[in-house]
């Protein structure tokens, strides 16, 4: 029987381990927050993050990451972006050597300005690690509906058995060697569902939405393409599938929060009252950084910024990005 690790036991992780235990896996948790995790145990379910999805199968909630990694063939860091070096500086040493690693957050660390499989090359060598993007909402993977997401990696093979793990009749997996889009793919999308949720809190339409996918996607793929992703990544499952699912549900915590700054809330006190860990929130600083490393322009991303900053107000951000002089759409890729 394999034995699949999670580090960490948030609502995409507890997702995910829903579609491993329906194939018969043992399913090994732990979690820093002991009490949270004693509470998923009780209740076979994870009422803080994931309400509503029954847990059934061959769970071991553990005390220890030492205990969850044992003889674990796939070890699934299930946390956020900025809690990552902390959870893999504190796991590594108890990674068996044949553990294939996976990381399911999508971000930029903060100060390094370093992608996530970036972060875990300090730690092992990538050719044992795979990352998992694409239109994959908590809520809906748990529920069973159906979805596609794509698996990234150095070694192909490495990516191949993440994908055989994962596959299912209503959860198909496609490899993509460009890991390096795929993760920048996955970062900015959650900035723009913020904007999204932001236009929607100013009560504008599909009209406007639209507007902002497509011009997101420009600036995610002008961005991915200066850090080396490839160009054809950004029309794909990670890209555009992730960015308008994230942009356009309401299941999607950065379009919650959004939602909640275009009504008129503080961002800060929106951000809080998700509940959970807004990415975009923080991936925002990363790009404001990002764009002036890389030279390349990124006015919808910046004007999130400076309405997370308060630097300038959101119909003021609106006003300057539909003046903005850039008019020939593709050459502003």
């Amino acid at each position: 029987m394999r034995t699949v690790a999670f580090i960490g036991a948030g609502s995409f992780g507890t997702a995910l381990g829903t579609v491993l235990a329906s194939k018969g896996y043992r399913i090994n948790v732990y979690d820093i927050d002991q009490e949270h995790l004693a509470n998923v145990e009780r209740d076979m379910e994870n009422k803080r993050y994931l309400p509503g999805v029954k847990l059934s199968g061959d769970y071991h909630f553990c005390k220890t990451g030492e205990e969850a990694l044992k003889g674990a063939e796939f070890a699934i860091f299930a946390l956020p972006a900025q809690h990552l070096r902390a959870a893999l500086e504190q796991h590594v040493p108890f990674l068996e050597d044949d553990t294939i690693v996976m990381n399911i957050s999508k971000g930029i660390e903060l100060k390094t300005l370093r992608r996530m499989s970036e972060i875990v090359s300090e730690f092992i060598d990538l050719n044992r690690y795979v990352c998992l993007a694409g239109p994959s909402h908590a809520e809906q993977v748990g529920a069973g509906v159906p979805t596609c997401v794509s698996v990234a990696s150095k070694n192909k093979e490495a990516a191949l058995a993440a994908r055989d793990l994962f596959s299912t009749n209503k959860f198909k997996v496609y490899y993509n060697p460009d890991m390096c889009g795929i993760e920048i793919a996955g970062a900015v999308k959650n900035v723009m569902a913020l904007g999204s949720g932001i236009i929607s809190g100013l009560g504008y339409g599909e009209n406007t939405s639209a507007a902002l996918i497509a011009r997101g996607v420009a600036e995610m793929q002008r961005l991915g393409v200066a850090m080396g992703g490839k160009p054809e990544t950004f029309i794909g499952l990670a890209a555009v599938g992730d960015m308008i699912v994230t942009c356009m549900s309401e299941d999607s915590r950065n379009f919650q929060c959004g939602k909640l700054i275009g009504s008129g809330m503080d961002p800060i006190e929106a951000r809080d009252s998700i509940g959970m860990v807004v990415e975009g929130m923080f991936t925002a600083e990363a790009l404001h950084e990002l764009q002036d490393k890389y030279n390349v322009e990124l006015p919808i991303s910046e004007a999130i910024y400076e309405v997370i900053h308060g630097t300038t107000t959101v119909q003021e951000a609106m006003d300057k990005l539909f003046t903005w002089d850039r008019v020939e759409e593709l050459n502003a890729f």
